[in-house]
């Protein structure tokens, strides 16, 4: 199962660029607006060393890492929650994604226009915002609208559920991101599946010239402040390095690397955040002639993350042997590791920790 993120941003700040090098699809690039009409995806392997040290330690025919799917969503322009520049077509395809790696353009290059001439990341931040909020507050506006009768008829549910729809509208309407609005677990379930734009979380990308790598320069240390401000992690790269990085092979790549002082690509930093914004952990499977990396959120139990593999698995759950990989690659293999006491027998309550490598034991 992978997990999916949206590249958003406005027109011509690097988007198909960048979602070329991750995924290699060869989306249409052009220096024109509304180039990625189409609904671009592809599934992007998350770079672990961990699977790369297993695989070398178990020789296995097969090693599979876990991946994360990245949508890349045509850019938005103001007026997008009207349907300016086809808006309601690229909104609804954020509907599709778990978070949002909005990339902000922070290079200049007078061969690439820019839709507002003018450079300003708070400016294009402040439109994609507003956009959203917008569609969110079109969205809260219809469920109200549907609620107020049954709340004139005297169904209790329904004013409790006013309440929360009330409280939501208030803060759009303040420009408060529904993520950040203080709800209870009843809250939450009076919600239900509204599914705001505003409620995903936030990954901004500063795209930067090749030669402002890797701290990028002021426009990205404005950007960074304000996304500091926000509680929102930024990841800084060139487009156009991690463009001819695709094309380099992997010795190549690191040499290129290290030119701009750099330890990995920032396609590379951009996964992992992702990753980690996501609230993911990755267990690692080792049967037969394959080693496996798995995907699953923070506080999975057991049962849960063995029908990841095979929902057999899950029904007839029994428990799982569990090693850390810290203590197996210590030990240097799994007869070791057993052998040093390392292994533990977990049952149906155990919550699924980053690292752990499983042996599930089921019977169906």
């Amino acid at each position: 199962m992978s997990f999916r993120c949206g590249i958003i941003g406005l027109p011509n700040v690097g988007k198909s660029t960048i979602f070329n090098a991750l995924t290699k699809a060869h989306a249409d690039v052009a220096n024109y607006p509304f180039t990625t009409v189409n609904f671009n995806k592809g599934i992007v392997a998350v770079p672990d060393e961990r699977l790369g040290n297993l695989s070398r330690m178990f020789n296995p025919e097969k090693t599979t890492p876990t991946t994360i799917e990245f949508f890349d969503i045509a850019g938005l322009v103001k007026g997008a929650h009207k349907g300016e520049g086809l808006g309601n077509q690229f909104l609804s395809h954020i509907n599709e994604v778990e978070i949002l790696c909005h990339i902000v353009r922070c290079f200049e290059d007078s061969n690439i226009s820019h839709v507002y001439t003018e450079l300003d990341p708070l400016r294009d931040i402040e439109i994609i915002n507003t956009e959203l909020l917008l569609k969110d507050l079109e969205t809260i506006d219809k469920r109200i609208k549907k609620c107020e009768p049954l709340v004139r008829s005297g169904d209790k549910k329904a004013k409790e559920v006013l309440v929360v729809y009330n409280k939501i509208k208030d803060s759009i309407e303040k420009g408060i991101p529904v993520r950040d609005v203080s709800l209870n677990k009843e809250d939450e379930e009076h919600l239900g599946d509204v599914g705001f734009l505003t409620e995903k979380d936030v990954l901004y990308i500063a795209n930067v010239r090749d030669d402002e790598l890797p701290t990028g320069g002021a426009l990205t240390q404005t950007l960074s402040s304000y996304a500091q401000g926000h509680n929102a992690p930024v990841v800084i790269l060139s487009g156009k390095i991690e463009e001819e990085l695709t094309e380099l092979s992997h010795e190549e790549s690191k040499q290129y690397l290290e030119s701009y002082g750099l330890k990995e690509s920032g396609l590379a930093h951009l996964i992992t955040a992702s990753y980690k914004l996501l609230g993911l952990v990755t267990f690692f499977t080792v049967v037969g002639p394959e080693v496996r990396a798995w995907t699953v959120r923070g506080g999975t139990l057991a049962p849960q993350a063995a029908g990841k593999i095979h929902t057999d698995f899950e029904r007839g759950f029994i428990s799982c042997d569990i090693v850390s990989y810290d203590s197996l690659i210590e030990c240097g293999s799994w007869n070791a590791a057993r052998e040093a006491g390392h292994f533990r027998h977990e049952g149906r309550n155990y919550k699924i920790q980053d690292g752990d490598v499983c042996h599930f034991k089921f019977n169906v």
